[in-house]
């Protein structure tokens, strides 16, 4: 049975056929986060930490942590910080730094850049996995016997040298090619986790379809896990929750054994509030004065005051128990009965049995 396994110091995470749903939060990535950006060209990792700490509460058992940060006050001080092999392998050792600080969950380390992923891979505790491997032939070359030196398990993304083909039987092929080129270099097949590539459903009706086929014949023909970054398959869609709640369990029933996605349902914000209140007031509803914001978004199904597990983690929970990876139920009772179950039960600080 196909195992990849993946280790922080103290802790274990197995993504595998016969095992619960791997979620790999994808939050600590700069791409497309202004304020992230900013607080770390300043060298401030709180929000970072707080993210870390979130992720693992809602649920997810491996961080992926990206150092694409785009540093533009520092490029007018020193042209060098324009390049991100200049920026990102002195950012990705810090980041994991910060992260290993405040939990022990297991890593991935995610860049393209070659050398922030061996600076990562020098101050990583335990076994991380690494993102990633295309089947172009400079990027094989490069990274292989990165992920052959260090024994780690790597994604495997399916483009080559000609890019990203909407034909599922070319990145099939692209796939095979990885998994056999990382036999070359001792790199066994369970230590690799294949990618398919998520077209947005939006703008490729077959999308679906393609993954889920994809996704079969990986498992039955090469014996390896996969991953996607889950919100493809919504993107430029209205109610993007919906669709990522019905993939999610779909992709799982087809094989595919974790997801690259956000685990958190972010917090509502002040002024959302204070928009719904005045919307509330308008229609001349009075509320009693002493109510808390947390009790006013609750009752107006606004969500929480408090990070939380996403739609889709409850989705994916609920997977978990129909694929009979959640003995008896007890782990969906217990998070309907009190939603604050799975924040207790999960801290990121905490020991938590080593999977096997």
């Amino acid at each position: 049975m196909t195992r990849t396994v993946i280790e922080s110091q103290t802790r274990t995470t197995v993504i595998g056929f016969d095992q619960p749903f791997c979620v790999i939060g994808e939050r600590i990535n700069p791409t497309g986060r202004k304020i992230l950006n900013e607080e770390l060209e300043r060298g401030d990792f709180s929000r970072v930490e707080s993210d870390a700490v979130a992720q693992v509460e809602a649920g997810a058992t491996v961080l992926d942590v990206n150092s694409g940060a785009v540093f533009s006050n520092k490029m007018g001080e020193d042209a060098r910080y324009a390049d991100n092999n200049f920026v990102e392998p002195m950012l990705m050792p810090e980041l994991i730094r910060v992260v290993q600080g405040v939990t022990d969950c297991p890593i991935c380390i995610d860049s393209s850049v070659p050398g922030a992923l061996e600076a990562g891979l020098a101050v990583a505790h335990g076994r991380p996995l690494v993102n990633s491997v295309t089947g172009e032939e400079e990027r094989l070359e490069i990274v292989l016997p990165l992920i052959k030196k260090y024994n780690v398990p790597v994604v495997a993304i399916s483009n080559d040298d000609t890019g990203i083909s909407e034909d599922p039987d070319v990145r099939f092929a692209v796939a095979k090619k990885i998994v056999e080129r990382a036999a070359d270099f001792g790199i066994p097949a369970h230590d690799i986790v294949v990618d398919p590539l998520v077209m947005p459903i939006g703008a490729m009706a077959t999308a679906g379809q393609q993954v889920f086929t994809l996704v079969r014949r990986l498992r039955e023909e090469l014996g390896v896990n996969t991953t996607c970054g889950a919100s493809n398959i919504s993107f430029g869609l209205p109610n993007r929750h919906g669709i990522n709640n019905a993939f999610l369990p779909m992709a799982y029933g087809a094989g595919m054994t974790s997801a690259i996605m956000n685990p958190v349902a972010l917090p509502v914000g002040p002024k959302a509030i204070a928009a719904k209140k005045a919307e509330i007031e308008a229609a001349g509803i009075m509320l009693p004065p002493d109510m808390d914001d947390e009790t006013f978004v609750k009752l107006f199904g606004m969500g929480s005051t408090k990070p939380r597990p996403g739609k889709e983690m409850e989705a994916i929970r609920a997977a978990n128990f129909l694929m009979n990876q959640d003995d008896g139920g007890g782990a969906w009772i217990r998070f309907n009965q009190d939603p604050d179950a799975a924040l207790r039960g999960g801290r990121a600080g905490g020991r938590r049995r080593r999977a096997g």
